[in-house]
């Protein structure tokens, strides 16, 4: 904490505190069964969308890139980490974290083979490469018997028991926050402002003496590397994966939550990926029409909020509380003056 001004140090503690206060009252409520199975397993689905949309967000907002094939890195974590697990003699609570990180790397070196020779190219050209890795790596999925082909993998074990629905919610909360953690952290730091600089000019900052093809595949490997570990968490979350769960139209529905919620913006994706996730669930009375209200919601969204719900802002609740404090405090100077 040595070298933060006190104001970061405030911001911080709140923020910790916030997290835990978060936690501990989801965990209790899902311990005490206030919240079911259904919906514990919904705010589960809900994390891990937050993580993969940050992630994205890495490589969609920061480095300003099209990429139209993140759920094939998502196959490769989910994969990766089920293979592990299922095949590995080794109690659950330790081949589980190892899987996670196993699921990672699988992705993160598909990542970097797709994306030396992919971040060559730009805008169009590279969401067409992305989106062509995604189908090559699910058709390839769906022909291997390690896979088991089309019937896919099942039978994944998952830290929830009949009488303990939080062991998974504790990991995937906890990854969920490292990420966000990660994310904002790199965005300010002197990586992340030259991976800004890149999405901003990118000729202008390789004439500043930025490596720029090191730090936009910095970006991509990082991205690949969370997806895969977001996947490992789905396939244990889910205990049953194949294919056609990683199709193009995975891939859009998370570009979709990072576009929504404001490309650049880490709150922005955590909120669109929050509302993506529980607005499908909310519809399911409507189920004739679910996905039409769902297409509407969308529509009107980037109709009246075409820079998605934040923009490239980020929500701070430090910053809130000063700027409700500063408009307090200026209404009362005002009143003190027209009362003088």
């Amino acid at each position: 904490m040595l070298g933060i001004s006190k104001k970061k140090r405030i911001s911080y503690l709140v923020n910790l505190a916030i997290v835990f206060l978060i936690y501990f009252g989801i965990s209790t409520l899902i311990a005490q069964r206030v919240i079911n199975s259904y919906y514990s397993d919904i705010i589960n689905m809900m994390l891990i969308n937050i993580i993969l949309a940050v992630s994205l967000n890495l490589v969609t907002g920061l480095l300003g890139q099209l990429v139209l094939g993140h759920a094939g890195f998502m196959l490769v974590g989910a994969y990766s980490a089920a293979l592990f697990t299922l095949n590995v003699k080794l109690p659950f609570t330790v081949s589980f974290p190892i899987a996670l990180i196993i699921g990672g790397l699988a992705a993160a070196l598909s990542g970097f083979i797709i994306g030396v020779p992919a971040l060559r190219l730009r805008g169009d050209y590279l969401a067409i490469i992305t989106l062509g890795f995604g189908e090559i790596i699910r058709v390839i999925a769906n022909n291997l018997t390690i896979t088991n082909g089309a019937k896919g993998l099942y039978g994944m074990e998952s830290l929830n028991t009949r009488h303990n629905l939080t062991g998974m919610f504790t990991y995937i909360f906890f990854i969920a926050v490292f990420v966000i953690f990660l994310n904002f952290t790199f965005g300010t730091s002197r990586h992340g402002r030259a991976v800004i600089a890149i999405r901003e000019d990118e000729i202008a900052a390789e004439a500043a003496g930025i490596h720029t093809t090191y730090y936009k595949l910095l970006a991509f490997v990082l991205a690949a590397f969370i997806a895969g570990v977001a996947g490992g968490l789905y396939a244990h979350q889910i205990g049953l994966i194949d294919p056609s769960k990683f199709d193009f139209n995975r891939s859009t529905e998370i570009l979709v939550m990072v576009v929504l919620g404001g490309m650049g913006s880490i709150t922005g994706s955590i909120l669109s990926a929050g509302v993506l996730t529980i607005l499908p669930e909310a519809l399911r009375g409507f189920s004739n029409y679910r996905m039409l209200l769902y297409s509407v919601v969308l529509i009107c969204v980037m109709l009246f909020r075409p820079t998605g719900l934040l923009g490239r802002s980020e929500f701070s609740l430090t910053g809130a509380f000063e700027k409700i404090r500063s408009t307090v405090g200026g209404n009362k100077k005002n009143a003190a003056k027209k009362e003088g």
